[in-house]
């Protein structure tokens, strides 16, 4: 039958945040008081939610539990403390693991000086575990896959130039969500914001960067 392709442009994402704390959110799958029925989760992925932080700003102390969370910078810097004692500040390029097994909890805050943009996204683990566990690889290079097994999934950055092809990976689900640039995807172009989902994928589906672009694909089992 081939790859289903469904996609969601950014104009379609819940808004959410409190702007008068200088916090904007923009959240692709229900997420907080945005319930929609028919858009909870695509494989593992429950959440691809972009915030905007101005500086000073941020999330006061916050729990999680049973979740793994992986955050991408687009831009500015995100400063992490946890209750396990780690402390980090996360730049563009960087990716951020938080495994937040039986109970984590976290600030996330803008103490630079210059506004700050970034991705967090969510993902159901397969098996329990107890311990939180955290990592983090600063200056990801370009088609490094970043795997997260405790919720069958993987990670590929791609940096790509004006008229450069990659091909998206053969999986039963496939999340692409276009950071910055244009691409195409089939016969549909996607822009900054722009997501797709897709099942079925057997490696015969293929991006092409229109202009210089940063796109996020996910490879999920089922």
């Amino acid at each position: 039958m081939g790859a289903v392709t469904d996609v969601r442009r950014a104009g379609e994402r819940y808004r959410g945040g409190d702007p008068a704390a200088g916090i904007e959110s923009l959240y692709a799958f229900s997420f907080g008081p945005h319930y929609d029925p028919d858009n909870l989760r695509f494989g593992a992925l429950v959440a691809c939610n972009e915030k905007r932080l101005a500086p000073g700003a941020g999330f006061d102390e916050h729990p999680h539990s049973h979740t793994e969370i992986v955050t991408w910078v687009v831009e500015g810097e995100l400063t992490h403390r946890d209750s396990t004692g780690r402390t980090s500040v996360i730049r563009p390029g960087d990716v951020q693991y938080l495994s937040a097994a039986s109970g984590v909890r976290h600030v996330e805050r803008n103490d630079g000086e210059a506004p700050l943009v970034f991705l967090q996204m969510w993902l159901t683990p397969t098996t329990p575990t107890s311990a939180p566990t955290y990592d983090v690889v600063h200056d990801l290079a370009d088609s490094t896959p970043y795997a997260v097994p405790r919720a069958g999934a993987t990670l590929h950055v791609r940096r790509l130039q004006a008229g450069e092809r990659t091909e998206v990976p053969g999986a039963a689900h496939v999340y692409v969500h276009v950071v910055r640039g244009e691409v195409r995807l089939g016969g549909e172009e996607l822009r900054s914001g722009d997501a797709a989902r897709i099942m079925g994928a057997e490696g015969d589906v293929e991006l092409r960067a229109v202009t210089g672009a940063e796109v996020l694909v996910w490879e999920m089992s089922g």
